[in-house]
């Protein structure tokens, strides 16, 4: 059975296996690999990752991996990100 832990682990592997993890692109791989358990429609009808599966991503990530918002992906983090999660 699938938990929220793997989906993470997921989500961790593709951020380390390539330059970003577009949210996008994400959201329908995780539906695809893993199902529904871990996705839901939030209140604009779209399609989103599970925010306890968002939760575990950030705990297991801590300060390596860092959401980009303006390319609505996640990218490890380098010598020029600001302080904290979210960079501009």
């Amino acid at each position: 059975m699938t938990t929220i832990d793997d989906v993470a682990e997921w989500m961790k592997s593709q951020v380390n296996a390539s330059v970003r993890l577009y949210q996008e692109n994400a959201v329908y791989k995780i539906k695809h690999l893993f199902g529904d358990d871990f996705v839901y429609k939030n209140a604009n009808g779209n399609l989103s990752i599970d925010k306890k599966v968002l939760a575990r991503f950030k705990k297991i990530t801590a300060d390596d991996i860092i959401w980009d918002r303006g390319d609505k992906a996640w990218r490890k983090r380098n010598s020029r990100d600001k302080p904290g999660r979210q960079q501009e």
